[in-house]
């Protein structure tokens, strides 16, 4: 990699905070974040992130071991707040001395953000809006995301555009990271020119060698258009539901045909709403792997962003890297110098 003098200077705060040579993360997919991925990220200068998904304490010990072994950079741990395991989780993170603990589907509790920070580990969350961003901060979380619903998988309602001029403007006080339809060199130049410290990218990653995501999964992602990574529908706000993007398959449908038979069932008081959303999430687990790892692109679960349209080839994470980077570095070299 030629020098980087321009990318050098404006990433600084990311890159010191994260403990890289590029701020470049790889965003945490269940099934998708093991320790190839993530060491592979990691090892070509950007940040990887385990994503424990629904881990028991043990599974998740391995897959940080695996980790180790397969890279001496840093690596980071995702904990989704409502998972059943999540004091098993926090435990093994914390006691295999992981540099960064990433909270993400809802805000953890005080209690979890002290305990991560005393035991000398970074705490970095998701802010929806600019009142969590301060809530947090008050909270002592080290760095935030925001991620627009441009992203694949779980999103929020508001665009990554609108979440950078709302979030990247106001806030000073904590580095904070861009997400959310993130697929080129020149994009990432742009958001930090606005104050992002780095960005997260996940889809463009989907399409890396390493990724032990089955072919079948990866030339879905290559042959797809960005209109076709569409979000799924709440039919009833008495059934509340987390919004998913994902390339729409007979898996859509088979989502859409579950959620209105709890719908109706939460209706009849035959089950109560959290145990309906809790069933609509291990469908989309289950679904996800499918996909993922047995290769059943029908029916799996096709969580795409929409920057699934600009994934051309399946390279070689150290390429992906280089291509972002260099496309960066000259993208703020022709704004520096006014061409």
């Amino acid at each position: 990699m030629k020098d980087l003098n321009y990318l050098n200077k404006i990433w600084k705060r990311g890159t010191d905070f994260l403990g890289v040579k590029y701020s470049i993360l790889c965003g945490a997919m269940s099934w998708v974040s093991e320790s190839s991925l993530v060491a592979a990220v990691s090892n070509s200068g950007g940040f990887g992130i385990i994503a424990a998904a629904n881990m028991p304490g043990d599974i998740l010990a391995a897959e940080i071991d695996k980790t180790f072994k397969k890279t001496k950079y840093n690596f980071g741990v995702n904990i989704i707040t409502v998972t059943p395991y999540l004091k098993d989780q926090l435990d093994v993170a914390l006691q295999k001395e992981v540099t960064h603990i990433f909270f993400g589907g809802g805000i953890p509790n005080g209690k979890d953000i002290q305990r991560v920070k005393e035991a000398g580990s970074k705490v970095i969350c998701f802010a929806p809006t600019i009142s969590l961003a301060k809530r947090m901060i008050r909270h002592g979380v080290d760095a935030l995301i925001i991620e627009g619903n441009e992203a694949g998988g779980h999103i929020g309602p508001i665009s990554t555009s609108l979440l950078v001029q709302e979030i990247i403007l106001n806030i000073k006080e904590v580095p904070v990271f861009v997400a959310g339809g993130i697929a080129t060199g020149e994009i990432i130049a742009h958001y930090l020119t606005l104050g992002a410290a780095g960005c997260q990218l996940g889809t463009r990653f989907v399409a890396a060698e390493e990724c032990i995501a089955h072919d079948k999964f990866k030339q879905v992602f290559l042959k797809a258009k960005s209109r076709d990574a569409v979000v799924t529908a709440q039919f009833d706000p008495i059934l509340p539901v987390i919004p998913v993007r994902a390339i729409v398959n007979e898996g859509t449908r088979d989502y859409n045909e579950l959620q209105l038979k709890y719908l109706q069932e939460v209706k009849a008081k035959k089950i109560k709403p959290t145990e309906a959303q809790l069933k609509l999430e291990e469908f989309w687990l289950g679904s996800l792997r499918r996909a993922v790892i047995e290769g059943d692109v029908e029916k799996g679960s096709l969580m795409a962003g929409q920057s699934v349209g600009m994934v051309k080839s399946v390279q070689p994470t150290a390429e992906i890297m280089e291509e972002l980077v260099t496309s960066a570095e000259n993208k703020l070299k022709a704004m520096y110098n006014g061409q």
